[in-house]
């Protein structure tokens, strides 16, 4: 792959899984926004929804390959890289809208900042709001601030944020830990050095460990305003939120594992489950005495039941 002439300027790689109208949406927008040398793959993982037959008959000019079965975030957009013949390719999540001149200026971005592995776009809620896409990586103390809700208590401080960056307005250009795996930009050069994103990660947490691989191999991970991106979310998690929930907490542990051995993983794990317990009663004093929001309750309180059963291994997710 890094020995082979690019034959476009950009290679666009999107996994989908049972989100066809999502799908529709961000092909059309890519193909709007289709100015350079663009070429687009979409990697279905068996969806059921008619997704890898829309693509046949209204996008021919994509490439689709279809799974068999669903085979997670990582390892289908590895599969879609393995074709992928651009420059740079951009990893874009289907329920994500690209707007004018996004991909463009994205290129022309990396194209000034030669020691820039990856860039990502400003990201937008669906009414235009800012959607918080920069993150620290995961630290005991950031963890634990969002374990105790202290991020909510100081919500403008650093100090004790979250890993997601919410007191910086993301109003400038930025070297950043970690950028959203919704939407990346990489070039070739640099992930042919860094390697492929971890198939260990089925869903969730590859895009922190492959960032964390980036700036640990010299590469800088950056963040650029100039070009925007609508990111709707849940396009795939939304079919089945606790399993997701509980994959997400999953993949973290994976990381805290890779990156910081079993002590570590330890640490981490004990830090979910104390997020857990400080969360759930909330939730039942939420149900007693708030009763437009019980529906939401019951949800929270059934996912951090099934979280803390799985941690201790008596559930099956």
């Amino acid at each position: 792959m890094g020995n082979e002439q690019p034959l476009f300027d950009v290679s666009a790689v999107i996994v989908s899984w049972n989100a066809r109208g999502h799908l529709v949406n961000c092909l059309n927008s890519l193909l709007a926004n289709k100015r350079g040398r663009c070429e687009i793959i979409v990697v279905d993982n068996n969806s059921t929804d008619g997704s890898p037959e829309m693509v046949e008959s209204q996008f021919p000019q994509v490439k689709l390959i279809r799974n068999k079965e669903n085979l997670g975030f990582a390892k289908a957009n590895n599969i879609g890289i393995r074709v992928c013949t651009g420059r740079y390719i951009c990893l874009i999540n289907s329920d994500v809208i690209v707007l004018d001149g996004c991909i463009d200026k994205l290129m022309e971005f990396m194209d000034k900042n030669q020691l820039a592995g990856m860039a990502g776009p400003r990201i937008l809620n669906p009414d235009h709001t800012l959607q918080f896409s920069c993150f620290h990586f995961p630290g005991i103390r950031n963890n634990l601030s969002q374990a105790l809700g202290l991020n909510k208590l100081f919500p403008k401080s650093s100090f004790f944020s979250e890993q997601t960056m919410k007191y910086w307005p993301h109003d400038c250009e930025r070297k950043v830990d970690v950028l959203n795996g919704c939407f990346w930009m990489v070039r070739r050069k640099a992930m042919d050095q860094v390697g492929l994103l971890d198939e260990n990660f089925f869903f969730y947490g590859e895009d922190i460990d492959w960032c964390k691989r980036f700036n640990d191999a010299g590469w800088e991970v950056k963040f650029y305003p100039g070009a925007e991106a609508i990111h709707f979310g849940g396009a795939s998690s939304g079919n089945a939120p606790i399993r997701f929930y509980i994959e997400m907490q999953k993949a973290d542990l994976q990381y805290w594992r890779k990156h910081h051995g079993r002590l570590g993983r330890s640490a981490y794990w004990m830090i979910i489950l104390l997020r857990q317990l400080v969360r759930l009663p909330v939730y039942v004093l939420v149900y007693i005495f708030l009763h437009g929001a019980r529906s939401n309750a019951v949800f929270k309180m059934k996912r951090s039941i099934a979280c803390i059963r799985w941690l201790f291994g008596t559930r099956k997710i």
